[in-house]
């Protein structure tokens, strides 16, 4: 069985943090969101991975390599212009070839994995394996996905993208299952009227011809990472289960509490963190408050400051902010206050969406 992953969306939901970035690669506790959908395909024993990437495939390419480090084979296969899920499988013919695969959005994040989800499928004998399988979860707003309607006997009997009137909650996770069965349907279908290539259109059309399109409702954890309420979301639910380790050093004048860990060359001086949290490596906090559900990724410096249910990515610098909270920081962003004094001023709390290379001044 083979994978294909998709990674070439632009992320307009994440600007302007995705002008500079791609948005699979956006970290959550300190991980691109994209290694975990790679590291749950490896673990369900698929290690025959297509990439499918887009204009920011250079940086793609230099995160995943050959997929080695992951145990993995990749082969990187380009889309020019976001045509729509159905578009990138009709690209990837070649790669995919006469195999059974998994679909996997690369900004997707399911709790527990899919390997009893890919047994399940391959459970079946051949002939008796459905065309298609779908993963589904119930949501409070459907209209914002594709969404299933499921006959009385369980079975998928019609399946729509994004309808303005939903008619069930029942949403599309991003990671689906085919046969080369899909190849055909992918083939017979025309543009939607947002002019892609729809993979519901390609599920109907099989639906359609008689095939066997099944389901399975997830009754766990997934969240699609496309904005940063979402993924400020998710960071949390893996900070929950985070190992907690000190490997920098911690002065004897800070306090660490809870889940916390500290990367190597990170230094902790005069401070505070309450996890669970992460500290990457050779950052610098002194001076400063570290509230539960942050992560700090590596090179930053954070003085004189309180952050907490925040994102922070590399070589940031925040210097003398009273408190941010449930923000995003870019890459090289510097975030300090339009006057000199070393003390935060009080008041209410900063939510920042911050691109890479920002610089911001805040007035007490």
């Amino acid at each position: 069985m083979k994978a294909l992953i998709l990674a070439g969306g632009t992320g307009s939901r994440l600007r302007p943090l995705t002008h500079t970035a791609a948005k699979q690669l956006v970290p959550v506790a300190n991980r691109p969101i994209l290694f975990y959908g790679v590291e749950a395909l490896v673990a369900a024993g698929v290690t025959d991975l297509g990439i499918v990437v887009g204009d920011t495939h250079r940086e793609i390419r230099d995160a995943v390599g050959d997929g080695s480090a992951f145990g993995a084979r990749v082969t990187y296969i380009r889309q020019h212009k976001p045509l729509g899920l159905a578009h990138a499988v009709r690209i990837s013919r070649d790669f995919l070839g006469d195999d059974d695969f998994v679909m996997y959005l690369g900004d997707n994040f399911l709790v527990g994995g899919i390997a009893h989800i890919v047994d399940g499928f391959h459970r079946h004998a051949h002939d008796e394996r459905p065309d298609a399988g779908i993963l589904l979860t119930r949501v409070r707003n459907p209209s914002a996905f594709g969404v299933a309607e499921l006959a009385s006997d369980g079975r998928v009997a019609r399946l729509e993208e994004k309808p303005e009137h939903p008619r069930s909650d029942l949403a599309l996770v991003g990671v689906y299952l085919f046969t080369p069965a899909i190849h055909e349907a992918v083939a017979a279908i025309t543009p939607s009227a947002r002019g892609e290539l729809e993979i519901t259109d390609a599920l109907q059309w099989l639906i359609d011809q008689g095939r066997s399109v099944t389901s399975t409702l997830v009754k766990g954890y997934w969240k699609d990472t496309g904005t940063v309420a979402d993924l400020l979301e998710v960071n949390r639910t893996i900070l929950e289960d985070l190992t907690p380790e000190a490997i920098g050093s911690v002065d004897d004048a800070s306090v660490i509490t809870g889940r916390v860990r500290i990367e190597p060359g990170a230094r902790i001086v005069r401070s505070r963190i309450v996890g669970p949290a992460v500290i990457g490596a050779d950052t610098l906090v002194a001076d400063s408050y570290i509230g539960p559900c942050t992560s700090i990724a590596d090179g930053c410096r954070i003085v004189h400051s309180e952050l907490a249910d925040s994102i922070v990515l590399t070589r940031s610098v925040i210097e003398g902010i009273g408190r941010i909270e449930a923000s995003l920081i870019g890459r090289h962003v510097r975030v300090s206050r339009t006057d000199a004094t070393d003390h935060p001023a009080a008041g209410r709390p900063h939510r920042l969406v911050l691109g890479d290379h920002s610089s911001v001044q805040i007035t007490p």
